[in-house]
């Protein structure tokens, strides 16, 4: 036990102590999903180095899923001028200081799927000269659009397009990774890490292995230390790659940003327990009336992913309909099965059946796992093009919704038809519009295409998007419209609203009872 302890005292140190091994330029990955394995006590403590010391500069910050919460925490403690040369993010809503550096133009900024960040980890560890994939053709990322280039300040080529038998690729390069930020619940003397209270797995793994074969530093943020070596089979990362251990205290060890813990996220379900019983039932508003048209469109059997927003609250209605045993809901950072969480929590599950690492659910998507996804929708345009990453100079990114979008069998985009001040009523069937939305939704042409209309076309997807008073679907020479509320006129309540005309055809009543 000597000979262990002596191994586990090298390792440990403070957070500061830790940081204070990052040099000017080094490229800093970052493990971590909304809240949910963020390694807070490091970030806080490279912030407060920087601030009192200007130091480290020109940092490279690379992330797959969106790390923060809106305001201070997660990925938020990086954005200062000068203590970042560049970002290459999945998400960048959660760290809206981050966007403003990206938008002002202080850094240099890529946004690229977050599957595909992930992905590349693995690609670098293993010395592969990058992550080559379809995910992001026909998107802003694609190299014949922007190249995923956030502002005129990023100029150098990440992502190049490849001819590979006949048929296109994407390549996103690999980089040396120098610095390892992830996080798990404890150590044991030979500094293996276990997991058991984190509500995702992420990809510990890969950050550790990329810095590790670059020859970097591997920084572990934990909650506790084992006195006995873990059991081989529980153990995530292995010792061997890790260098720093800090044992955060517990406010900067939340399970989640908005719970310290919770067991019913790394737990099965319990006999006695019934998931419907856990959760609230939806409003009767615009938004239950969009999830339950959404929910009829997910066959049984199927292996389904909900976006984060609108989509969440259909696996609220399928449980009040009893329908949750009928098909499997995932979620893109590796739960499978029960119930997603939403909010701050996002990124955790209710009682997941299996836990799998982020780079390998995101494998499952990429070769067309999914039968059916559902995800939010801010612009769409008469191509079916989505727009979800830019708007004015707000950046919020696309996280997975490439991934997941460009994959899925049958897609379906969920949000109400205008924004801004929307006020409607349902009675004896039928929906009224009390008050119209500011802002329209079904535009000319989108800010940033994050979903390609053509490209679904092209692989063959069935697309639709459901509102609270119009359902329409992606056909060869546009957007559809095949559904109206009842109580809707369609001339004046839709394609008055709208900056282009829908084909019109057949047009058929949503259901009544979703609006009684």
């Amino acid at each position: 036990m000597d000979r262990l302890k002596s191994l586990i005292d090298k390792k440990i140190c403070s957070a500061e102590q830790a940081v204070a091994l990052i040099g000017n330029g080094q490229t800093v990955a970052s493990g971590g999903f909304v809240g949910i394995g963020v390694c807070e006590a490091l970030a806080c403590a490279l912030e407060k180095r920087f601030l009192e010391t200007g130091e480290p500069k020109n940092l490279t910050l690379v992330y797959g899923a969106g790390q923060g919460d809106g305001g201070e925490r997660g990925a938020n403690h990086f954005a200062h001028k000068g203590l970042l040369k560049r970002v290459i993010g999945g998400h960048w809503g959660l760290a809206p200081k981050l966007g403003k550096l990206a938008i002002d133009g202080d850094i240099e900024a890529y946004n690229f799927p977050q599957g595909v960040i992930c992905q590349l980890f693995r690609d670098i560890a293993a010395k592969r000269p990058g992550n080559i994939t379809h995910v992001g053709i026909g998107t802003f990322i694609d190299p014949e659009a922007m190249g995923g280039k956030l502002n005129k300040k990023t100029s150098e080529e990440l992502v190049k397009s490849l001819i590979l038998d006949g048929q296109r690729w994407l390549w996103y390069k690999s980089f040396p990774i120098h610095i390892g930020f992830i996080r798990a619940t404890a150590a044991d003397p030979f500094g293996n890490l276990i997991m058991n209270k984190e509500a995702i797995f992420g990809e510990v793994l890969q950050i550790a292995q990329a810095a590790h074969n670059s020859g970097g530093i591997v920084m572990a943020q934990v909650n506790e230390l084992l006195e006995e070596p873990i059991d081989p089979q529980h153990v995530k990362v292995p010792g061997i790659l890790v260098d720093k251990i800090v044992v955060a205290d517990p406010h900067e060890h939340q399970q989640t940003f908005a719970e310290t813990y919770n067991p019913g996220y790394c737990q099965a379900i319990p006999n006695d327990v019934s998931i419907k019983d856990n959760l609230e039932p939806m409003a009767r508003n615009e938004r239950r009336v969009i999830c339950a048209r959404a929910c009829r469109e997910i066959h049984e059997g199927a292996i389904a992913n909900l976006g984060i927003g609108i989509p969440e609250g259909i696996a609220r209605v399928a449980a009040e309909k009893n329908l949750l045993e009928k098909f499997t809901l995932t979620v893109e950072s590796g739960p499978i099965g029960g119930v997603p969480a939403g909010g701050l929590s996002f990124g955790a599950t209710l009682y997941p059946q299996a836990l799998v690492d982020q780079p390998s659910q995101f494998d499952f998507y990429d070769g067309g796992g999914l039968d059916f996804a559902a995800l939010g929708a801010a612009q769409v345009d008469k191509y079916g093009n989505v727009n979800v990453s830019k708007f004015g100079s707000k950046m919020a990114g696309v996280g997975g919704f490439v991934n997941i979008t460009q994959n899925s069998q049958k897609l379906v985009f969920c949000g109400t038809f205008t924004t801004g001040g929307l006020e409607v009523k349902m009675a004896d069937g039928k929906l009224e519009i009390l008050k119209e939305g500011k802002i329209r939704k079904f535009i000319k042409n989108v800010e940033q295409i994050s979903f390609s209309g053509k490209r679904a076309l092209d692989i063959k997807q069935q697309v639709l998007y459901i509102t609270e008073r119009a359902v329409f679907k992606l056909v060869d020479k546009g957007i559809e419209l095949i559904e109206v509320a009842p109580g809707i006129d369609i001339e004046s309540d839709v394609i008055g609203l709208m900056d282009f005309n829908p084909i019109v055809n057949n047009v058929n009543l949503m259901p009544k009872e979703l609006f009684k």
